[in-house]
């Protein structure tokens, strides 16, 4: 018998990729296998967890309209495992999959990320958060004005790359309604 993706991506060191990239080899090989690779996300392990979403992205990258099969399982099942590599990496799969979401995913792709963005603390949340929701207003003014105040609020952040990436939007937001 082989060995489950789970016990691939088990072990070693929690901020190592593991056997990460073997199983994502499988995974390309073998569509099939993406659902192998998804029941991972309800591990006990928080290390496997971790590895999942990191094997997700790869797949999504990859093959984008793969992870669409698991859209709506990913923005209701995943979002509310209350583990940050989730939520980061749920941000990075919605913009992977932007121009596939249909307008019901966009919308909740866009109030996960936003409610992450407002309760989340974890730095890794935040950049990549305020990032896919500034990309996206660029032609969403709604979501443009809702982004503002926290990117304002974040400017004063304490962890750098995140004050760093919200001064830096802030600033073109500006810069656009400038020359606007």
């Amino acid at each position: 018998m082989t060995e489950s993706f789970e016990e691939m991506l088990t072990g070693g060191h929690p901020n190592s990729l593991g056997r990460t990239e073997e199983v994502v080899d499988v995974v390309l090989a073998d569509r099939r296998r993406l659902e192998d690779l998804y029941r991972c996300y309800f591990s006990e392990d928080e290390v496997v967890r971790l590895r999942v979403s990191g094997a997700m992205k790869r797949v999504t990258t990859a093959h984008p309209e793969w992870t669409m099969e698991f859209m709506d399982r990913l923005q209701s099942e995943i979002a509310a495992i209350d583990q940050a590599s989730n939520q980061w990496t749920l941000a990075l799969l919605f913009d992977l999959t932007r121009d596939l979401l249909s307008e019901d995913q966009a919308e909740r792709a866009r109030a996960i990320m936003k409610s992450n963005l407002a309760e989340h603390d974890d730095w890794i949340v935040l950049n990549n958060s305020i990032q896919v929701l500034f990309d996206w207003s660029a032609d969403d003014p709604p979501l443009r004005e809702w982004l503002r105040p926290h990117l304002e609020r974040l400017t004063g952040e304490t962890r750098k790359s995140v004050a760093r990436r919200a001064g830096k939007l802030l600033a073109r937001i500006d810069a656009e309604k400038t020359s606007g």
